[in-house]
Order: C-alpha cells, then structure tokens, then sequence
C-alpha cells in the first residue's frame, strides 16, 4: 500500500494527461477509422509504427558510432534502434509516475528519431547543407512527419500510417517550437500552444538515453577512460565512488555500469520531481493549462541541468569530435554529399516511386528524401556503384 500511495502522490492532476478516447480531437486520424475493440488510438499508433519498415530501417543507423576505425562494426554498440527502444523505455516511466498517457508517450518515443538519415548527425548536417544550396533545408522531425503521412505504404485506403493527431503534433513539436509564419503547412498542429507533456517529456527522455548509453558506449569502446569521466563529470564520480565502496571486489567494468545506472535513475528522478514543482507552480490543473503555460514544463532541475550541460559538453569534445571519429564525419559528410550530387545529376538513379515525386516535391527534396531513408549499409553500396571514391 505503501507504494501505491507514494506512485499516487508523484502523479499530476488527471486533466493534464492526454485522454485515450478515442471521440477525442487527439484522437482524430485524418482519414476516418473505426475504434479498435480492446485497443486505444495511442497502442494502435505505436503498433503501426513498430511495424513499419522505416523504423526496421533504424537497426541499419549510425547512433555515434557502430565501428571503430579500421575495425569491422561492432555488436554491442547503440544503433538509432536500440537507441530509440531505450527511449521508449523511459518514457513509459515518466508518464507512468507522473499519470500521463503511457500509450502516447511510448507511440511518441518509438517514432522521434524515424525521420533521421544514415550516418547519425555527421549525416543529417551534410544532407543539410546539400539541401542549403538549392534553397531548401533538412530538419528529421518535418521528415519524419513526411515519413508516416506519405512514404509508409502499408494499407489500401490511404498513403502513410493514418497516426492520430496527437502523435503527429508530437513528432512536429517534441523537442522544439515552429512558427506559424515560417511553416503555414503546419497550421493544424497548434503552433500558437505548447505540446502536451506526453511530448514534451521526449525530448528530456532522449537526452537522458543518450547521455547515460554514449558514456557507455565511449568506455567500452576504449575512447573514453574512466578517469577522464570521474574528471569531467562530478556526479558520476560521485556515483562511482559509492559503486566502489558497494563492491570493493568487483572488476571494474561492472562497478562502472553500476554508476551509470545510477546516473540514469537520478536524471530520471530529478526530471519527475521538477516537472511535478513545475506544474504545481503554475497551478496547472488541465491540459489546456499546459498548452498556454509561459513556457514548456518539461526540465531538469537546474543543478541538474548543469550536469547534463557539463556531460554533454565532455562528449563533444571526447568522443563526438575526438580524432577518430572526425575521419567518420568526415567521411559521412563525403559519401552523403557526393551521391547527392550524382543523383541531382542523374535521377534516373531514383527509383521510380521517387521519380514520380519529382514535379510536385522538386528535384533536390526528392534526392533528399530518397538518401534519408538510406541505412548505413546501403548509401555507402549505392555510392560505391555510382562510382564513389
């Protein structure tokens, strides 16, 4: 009884989840279904988005990295896809403890990193600067949006994945905020208001999931050492020296995964108790109170904050641009932008569904939209075909 009462008193008044009717306006699809019997809007959603081919297409995705150079790939490293199950893993604790909708909440995390394109950032920011000098720019969460409204073909009676609202306004405004003036094309989509928090927690999830897994994947892969993390990251050493004290006689590496997994839990926690002192602040009793709030309500404390600011920071500079993995980018960037070229050159290189996107899309959006979808494995094969060196 005991924890029911403390999971009880986390939660946030019950007019600020998303509700799962399915009459609901968050509910709405753009083309006309019939309720599921024993399934809610948001289950079916992150159903269909599991089964979707562009999100099998994530196991084939660069995370940071999935090789060392000179190496083969290794196994044991995060890809967009164990990377985005991580995710969806927090965030159906966030919105459990906190008595948001857990259905959206998972939906919105399975969906988030859909729209990236191979080579993880390294190749979203050549794909960008291809697009740059055509007039155009390339931004995964308006891809991913293109990806379920339009490029999933699974069902008879309509293009894409026919998402609810709900999870579509989530993949457009999870980790940032458009204008109405700028982006006309997303009217729909509330832009004068704040997501819900079943969104909003998302991007804070993401941060967390990578923080914790990149730290882990620089150790075991040898670029980062223990001690430069003790050094740079005070609450890890902290948590560290209490997995030390813990177990004395264990080796290493398990003293170093009980720290962070230690790591993770506080930034989880702090991330539950600040939303929670955020909203009761606010007096926010609805959802339409979250929407109208003066700013978003999902945010780490700002000791908290500090932390991730410091850590992240220490990956940039250790291992996102330590020396090896710049000749990665640097590659990424090369093989990204050279087959865009040569596609703009030839788009009879296109499939033939593309090609037929071209008069309404134009040319470069097409090739654009063509190389986003590429796994890792695959533009680099097309590449080397279209004579890549």
């Amino acid at each position: 009884m005991t924890d029911e009462l403390n999971q009880s008193a986390l939660q946030l008044p019950s007019e600020i989840a998303v509700s799962g009717d399915a009459q609901s306006e968050l509910a709405r699809r753009a083309h006309a279904e019939p309720p599921h019997p024993y399934r809610s809007p948001f289950a079916r959603d992150a159903a269909r988005i599991l089964h979707a081919r562009s999100f099998r297409r994530l196991a084939g995705k660069t995370q940071v990295f999935t090789r060392l150079e000179g190496e083969p790939p290794g196994d044991h490293f995060r890809s967009r896809l164990t990377h985005t199950l991580e995710v969806a893993q927090i965030s159906r604790t966030l919105a459990n403890a906190l008595g948001l909708n857990r259905e959206l909440a998972e939906a919105l995390a399975l969906v988030h990193d859909i729209g990236h394109p191979p080579f993880g950032h390294a190749g979203e920011k050549a794909l960008d600067e291809a697009l740059q000098a055509h007039g155009l720019r390339f931004d995964h969460n308006l891809h991913a949006l293109r990806i379920v409204t339009w490029f999933e073909e699974r069902y008879p009676a309509f293009r894409g994945l026919n998402l609810t609202l709900a999870v579509r306004e989530g993949i457009v405004k999870h980790s940032r905020d458009y204008s109405a003036v700028d982006h006309p094309e997303l009217s729909q989509f509330f832009l004068d208001q704040f997501p819900p928090l079943e969104a909003q927690l998302i991007d804070l999830a993401d941060e967390i999931a990578y923080l914790t897994a990149d730290l882990d994947d620089g150790l075991d892969s040898g670029i980062l050492a223990v001690d430069e993390v003790r050094e740079a990251v005070p609450l890890f050493r902290s948590l560290h020296d209490n997995a030390l004290r813990a177990w004395p006689a264990a080796i290493p590496r398990l003293t170093v995964y009980e720290a962070l997994r230690s790591l993770l839990n506080v930034l989880v926690t702090d991330l539950i108790n600040e939303v929670r002192l955020r909203v009761a602040a606010l007096g926010a009793t609805t959802l339409a109170d979250i929407r109208n709030a003066p700013g978003r309500m999902a945010s780490l404390s700002p000791a908290m904050e500090e932390t991730r600011k410091t850590a992240k920071s220490f990956l940039y500079q250790q291992l996102y641009n330590s020396s090896g993995m710049e000749e990665l980018h640097a590659h990424a960037a090369h093989v990204v932008k050279s087959l865009f070229g040569s596609i703009m050159a030839d788009p009879s290189l296109l499939p033939k569904d593309h090609q037929a996107q071209i008069p309404s899309e134009g040319l470069a959006r097409t090739v654009a939209d063509y190389i986003a979808g590429m796994t890792d494995t695959f533009i680099e094969q097309l590449w080397a075909r279209c004579g890549g060196q």
